[in-house]
């Protein structure tokens, strides 16, 4: 994952919520969103 881009991996984020993937899975790009700092850039989403 940190060969992704941030605006790629916030993309990723969102789309594997979207198709509701497996949580573990989620779980490791919203570890790697907090260690780059990134969820000031995150969309507000419900």
């Amino acid at each position: 994952m940190r060969k992704l881009s941030d605006e790629l991996l916030l993309e990723s984020y969102y789309k594997a919520r979207e198709l509701k993937l497996s949580p573990e899975f989620i779980q490791l790009i919203e570890l790697e969103i907090q260690r780059r700092s990134l969820f000031r850039k995150m969309k507000i989403s419900s």
